[in-house]
């Protein structure tokens, strides 16, 4: 199996493609590293191949804030400029100037 080089990184916020969520980037998996019954959970139509990297977001939504895991086929860039709310985000990253966000302390990851 082919390891594929990320298209997003760590601090950027995106959108998911489909539902009306997005986040900002906290941690990436190079290819699926979930519980094998999480994947099946996902409908077979629109289940994500797992040879792809798979994105861990502080995301949101209208309603809530949560821990998503997003497969790389699934997500977009978020060029709204507007800052992620999670609580969460300013435990882990400092806003920077592009809009996106940096780590407070890189060698974490």
């Amino acid at each position: 199996m082919k390891t594929r080089t990320a298209k997003f990184q760590i601090g950027q916020i995106v959108r998911h493609r489909v539902f009306a969520f997005r986040g900002v980037i906290f941690d990436i998996d190079p290819e699926f590293n979930n519980t094998e019954e999480w994947w099946l959970s996902i409908p077979e139509e629109v289940r994500p191949h797992k040879d792809q990297p798979f994105y861990h977001l502080l995301a949101e939504n209208s309603e809530s804030e949560y821990i998503a895991y997003v497969s790389e086929q699934n997500l977009l860039p978020d060029n709204s400029g507007e800052p992620v709310r999670h609580s969460q985000v300013s435990e882990i990253f400092i806003k920077d100037k592009s809009g996106g966000y940096r780590q407070r302390n890189p060698s974490l990851n």
